[in-house]
């Protein structure tokens, strides 16, 4: 299992319409092949800069990179990603077993 998480913060107003247009259309993800326990979080920590974070879940590498390629996944990163994200951080997890 491999847990995607990204937190991030938006170059919109909190609270603003495209704010919330923004994350809607972020969990539009969830319909794609392979996600599991997708959720869309508020940040509310002030120890770091971030204000929003998604996290999910995928079975093997084989269904993580499925996602990374699909098509919707890749337009969502262009159209709206790149331009309406300030500033993210990315973690990917796999199990420890000490």
């Amino acid at each position: 299992m491999i847990r995607h998480t990204v937190a991030f913060r938006l170059n919109h107003a909190p609270g603003s319409d495209a704010e919330r247009d923004f994350l809607r259309a972020a969990c539009e993800l969830a319909k794609i092949q392979g996600v599991q326990n997708f959720e869309c979080l508020r940040q509310t920590s002030a120890k770091n800069p971030f204000a929003f974070g998604l996290s999910m879940e995928f079975a093997d590498a084989d269904a993580y990179t499925f996602y990374c390629d699909h098509p919707e996944h890749v337009a969502f990163v262009q159209k709206r990603w790149i331009p309406e994200v300030a500033e993210f951080m990315e973690l990917d997890y796999v199990t420890h077993a000490p």
